[in-house]
């Protein structure tokens, strides 16, 4: 398991109420789905502080838990391969839940990626969606497909306490719009998955579940702030998961754990209904939901299925924008934008040529590479202007900390700031302005932002920009910083899709290299075998297009 101790200990109170709801927890994992000794042996522990590379050790198949079927099930199919053989009868909701939720408890037990576990409800759902198929009434497009969810999203039963010891003890009512809507179109939930205190770090850790660890080398972070989704993606303990983003809560988690992740435009995927731990109603920048899934078309399949459902109907946060089949280009060739690298946030070696890497290829099949300069970007003048928003209003969040005397975790205790913090060149100093005021000030800046990114979109005649994912791979615990790669795109408002390509190599990527202060340092020792990662996006609303140009790019990546 994951790293739980920050410290010295507190008061009982806070730690009493840890322990029962772990034991809670770890009762609702059958026994028959628990690791054998001979597998925990194996491992160096703490797991955290070693590198265990839990992918490549292949434990599903070494524990004997899994059946060969359940194997084949968890690891050979794409989403809608599954959602085929689903329709077509050949395989049961009830196997391919049972193979997930196998899956997800052996991920729990290495990793620390779940919070709530409901397998026993999920099982008699799929028993009900069979009898459902076998009957000729199918309930919808994902009809007994298993789908994981980020612990913010309310499921009636269990507790939404999002890494808070103040909010446990209180179960969910009603379930989040966006759980009545899979539900309606025919998914199987199962787990809800971890995330870090205050949702506000790239490190998915607190103080009730633990850190959640990542499955390719438990040294690194599995990143935040929807991490447990990330890791059990990752580990093939779930086929399709959703989670949030407000600054690349989805993004980095893919990132760090090198699956897709789709940040869709905010409120076009139902967002509403959520626990959440900043203060009702506050929204400087609004969240997005989206998918973090193995496979591309996955990506297709949640966002199209979701926005077809009209979620507007259910959640009135969500924006009633119809689903747009696109009409094929009769020049198949893009114009694609790749944003260079920003001074104050350079690049990891293995991200900078992971990069390179992509642009040569995507010339190569006839697309045309426009290079956009970090001066054209604005990508740290961007972070000035998010950061100060996110920080505007930030009591509510810590208030639920100290209600129980629980510690900061590390991550949050150290809080990360952009790497200009204090010495800002675009954000005028704030502190003798009131609240609304800077408000103001803040929103003005924005709109300046946004104009100057429309323009690049209209002068330059782009289809999509490629991008760094982040400014490194994922890194030893509690060091990612601050992510100015993916925030930015949250200030726009933006649809961005990160696309897992290639890896970093100690014998590619040989020299150390200092970085900033404010940045995780680059290792080649350590981060060797770090999953990488492109970023595409596309203007506001033009979710689909992004979608499209990714699938262009994943399917270019892809050849030899």
């Amino acid at each position: 398991m994951g790293s739980i101790d920050h410290g010295t200990k507190q008061q009982s109170s806070w730690q009493d109420i840890v322990a029962r709801k772990r034991q809670s927890a770890e009762t609702l994992i059958p026994k028959e789905w628990k690791l054998p000794a001979s597998i925990l042996d194996s491992l160096a522990f703490p797991l955290d502080k070693h590198s265990n590379k839990l992918i490549g050790l292949d434990i599903p198949r070494k524990s004997g838990l899994l059946t060969d079927r359940e194997l084949d099930v968890t690891e050979n199919y794409t989403v809608p391969e599954l959602l085929a053989k689903l329709g077509s009868g050949e395989f049961t909701s009830l196997e391919v839940t049972t193979a997930f939720s196998k899956r997800a408890a052996i991920a729990q037990q290495l990793t620390s990626c779940l919070t709530e576990t409901f397998f026993d409800k999920a099982i008699e759902r799929a028993k009900y969606l069979d009898q459902c198929r076998n009957e000729g009434k199918p309930l919808g497009p994902l009809h007994g497909l298993p789908i994981s969810i980020k612990d913010g999203f309310q499921i009636v039963g269990t507790e939404a306490s999002i890494g808070y010891v103040s909010f446990l003890g209180k179960k969910s009512t009603t379930n989040s719009p966006l759980v009545e809507l899979l539900l309606s179109l025919g998914a199987v939930l199962y787990v809800k998955t971890n995330i870090p205190q205050t949702l506000m770090t790239a490190d998915s850790d607190n103080n009730i579940f633990g850190r959640t660890l990542n499955p390719h080398n438990t040294v690194l972070n599995a990143g935040g702030s929807s991490g447990g989704e990330g890791a059990l993606v990752a580990f093939r303990g779930s086929p399709l998961g959703v989670g949030t983003d407000v600054a690349g809560s989805v993004r980095i988690p893919a990132i760090c754990c090198g699956t897709y992740g789709f940040k869709p435009t905010a409120s076009r995927v139902p967002y509403g209904g959520q626990q959440v731990p900043a203060l009702a109603g506050w929204k400087p920048i609004t969240a997005s939901a989206g998918p973090l899934t193995n496979d591309f078309e996955a990506l297709e399949v949640f966002v199209k299925s979701v926005i077809d459902a009209t979620p507007a109907l259910l959640d009135s946060t969500a924006v009633d924008v119809p689903w747009r089949a696109l009409e094929p280009k009769v020049d198949s060739k893009l114009r694609i934008g790749v944003l260079q690298e920003d001074p104050l946030y350079p690049l990891h070696p293995p991200v900078k040529r992971i990069l390179a890497e992509a642009a040569k290829k995507l010339e190569a099949v006839g697309h045309e590479l426009v290079p956009l300069t970090a001066k054209e970007g604005r990508v740290s003048d961007i972070q000035e202007v998010a950061f100060e928003l996110f920080v505007l209003h930030t009591g509510t969040s810590i208030g639920h900390i100290k209600a129980s005397g629980e510690p900061m975790v590390p991550s949050v205790a150290k809080a990360d700031k952009p790497a200009n913090y204090g010495n800002y060149t675009f954000v005028p100093d704030l502190k003798d302005m009131d609240f609304v005021h800077k408000y103001a000030s803040l929103s003005v800046l924005r709109s300046e932002l946004s104009e100057n990114w429309r323009k690049i979109w209209l002068e330059k005649k782009l289809d999509a920009v490629l991008a760094p994912s982040a400014q490194n791979t994922a890194v030893p615990h509690d060091n990612f910083g601050w992510p100015p790669y993916t925030a930015f795109l949250n200030l726009l408002d933006y649809p961005a899709c990160v696309i897992p390509y290639g890896k970093a190599s100690k014998q590619l990527d040989t020299e150390a290299v200092k970085m900033p202060a404010a940045q995780a340092q680059y290792d080649p020792d350590v981060l060797d075998g770090a999953p990488c990662s492109v970023q595409v996006f596309t203007r506001g609303f033009r979710d689909e297009e992004c979608l499209k140009v990714a699938r262009v790019v994943d399917e270019c990546l892809k050849q030899s």
